[in-house]
């Protein structure tokens, strides 16, 4: 007589194939996994030679039929993801999720908006799971931590740049009141203060310039300053930087989390048995 706390077929099923696609620590799921970078690269390479006028005048047909291959098989990849998970809402709204959905999405658009499968080239966002089959998960923590240090410095940082804004104002103002009269690049406040941008942030594109001693003089401090301020968001960031704890490549069958702290039996968020 089976027992009654056995999954069912397809629960078993389901389990069986988010094993081998969410999984990266198991034998079936590290093949998988390489094998969809494999396809990621190639579809990424295929959408880029299309762009080439030479290689897309002689293989037009063999590059459409590659394209469409691989969107295809992205498809059936995508539905099995939400087949598989126990919340597949979860997952089509998650980072990966859509991530997986962007990568289909430009070559059905192009029945409808010529040229929207360039934007192929998105698929490239998906080689992020490169991080989980090539065992770089402690890079994983580094990146949670720095996403914590840019919520919790968020405001420093607003207060930085609105500080910074200002000084481009007040600098391009002046500019224009130095200049205004003798050079014809500074017309107008609106264009002294992207002059500041451009100084304070050492771009330097050259296509306006101070010519008076005074604005070359102001330009001067403003260059110094841009300099100085580079440091800033470093040391906002590098303040609220904390150590992270390893975490594993598992994920959530039900609602899709990863990155469990290793030997992790239940899910963090919703307390799934993992």
């Amino acid at each position: 007589m089976p027992n009654a706390n056995s999954p069912r077929p397809a629960e078993g099923w389901r389990e069986r194939i988010h094993e081998v696609i969410f999984e990266a620590d198991t034998r079936g799921g590290r093949v998988f996994d390489l094998l969809l970078m494999m396809a990621i690269i190639l579809s990424v390479i295929t959408v880029s030679l299309e762009s080439v006028e030479s290689v897309n005048s002689s293989y037009k047909k063999e590059l459409l039929f590659l394209e469409w291959g691989f969107t295809i098989l992205f498809t059936i990849e995508y539905v099995l993801r939400l087949v598989c998970v126990k919340r597949p809402e979860k997952y089509a709204f998650s980072t990966f999720g859509l991530i997986d959905f962007i990568a289909i999405v430009p070559t059905y658009l192009s029945f409808i908006i010529p040229n929207s499968s360039s934007f192929l080239v998105l698929r490239s966002l998906r080689l992020l799971r490169a991080f989980r089959v090539l065992k770089l998960t402690r890079y994983f923590g580094e990146a949670s931590a720095l996403k914590r240090a840019l919520i919790l410095s968020r405001m420093r940082i607003i207060v930085f740049l609105f500080a910074v804004f200002i000084i481009c104002i007040i600098s391009g103002a002046a500019l224009y009141f130095v200049e205004g009269r003798h050079n014809e690049g500074f017309v107008s406040i609106p264009q002294g203060v992207y002059w500041a941008i451009v100084t304070v942030t050492s771009t330097g594109y050259g296509d306006t310039v101070p010519i008076t001693p005074l604005g070359k003089a102001i330009s001067v401090f403003i260059m110094l300053m841009g300099y100085s301020l580079i440091i800033v968001p470093t040391g906002i960031i590098s303040t609220a930087l904390m150590q992270p704890e390893p975490i594993s490549t598992q994920s959530c069958p039900s609602c899709s989390l990863s990155g469990h702290d290793y030997g992790a039996k239940y899910c963090k968020h919703c307390g799934s048995l993992l």
